[in-house]
């Protein structure tokens, strides 16, 4: 049996202006944008170009059974793999979305700049929540891993 991660729920106050800043200003795909609980609620899924792992934005889901869902802003550590972290910055900033220097992690902790490893290279960004995004160069696309 196979266990794979496919959706990720990425708690926002407004979907409009979140669907607005994954579609438009990261690039991600719509794939779907619809009502539930007979016009209550809305679904949106969205997919970073080249994953197969989509983000749900949710906006007064109920809780799970599991306990209460986060609150806006709260999510941190969600991290995309790209294979030029310099070409992910440009396209990045040409979009809109403010995003890091490149930086690497160095003994003294986050330092500007890559590191001497192939994957020590990363940027950070915020959605407008304040949900916080990691990308991180790995040189080796996945197909390849």
């Amino acid at each position: 049996m196979q266990w794979t991660l496919e959706v990720i729920g990425v708690p926002v106050t407004d979907l409009d202006r979140a669907k607005s800043f994954y579609k438009d200003q990261c690039g991600f795909r719509d794939e779907i944008d619809a009502p539930f609980f007979g016009g209550v609620g809305r679904f949106v899924q969205l997919t970073p170009p080249g994953s197969r792992c989509s983000v749900v934005l949710e906006s007064g889901l109920p809780d799970s059974p599991a306990g209460p869902r986060m609150a806006p802003g709260s999510l941190r550590g969600l991290q995309l793999c790209v294979t030029d972290i310099e070409a992910a910055r440009a396209e990045l900033l040409g979009r809109g979305v403010e995003v890091t220097p490149v930086m690497h992690m160095a003994a003294s902790g986050w330092s500007e700049g890559r590191g001497e490893e192939p994957w020590n290279a990363f940027l950070f960004f915020d959605d407008p929540d304040g949900n916080g995004w990691t990308i991180q160069e790995s040189p080796t696309p996945l197909t390849e891993r």
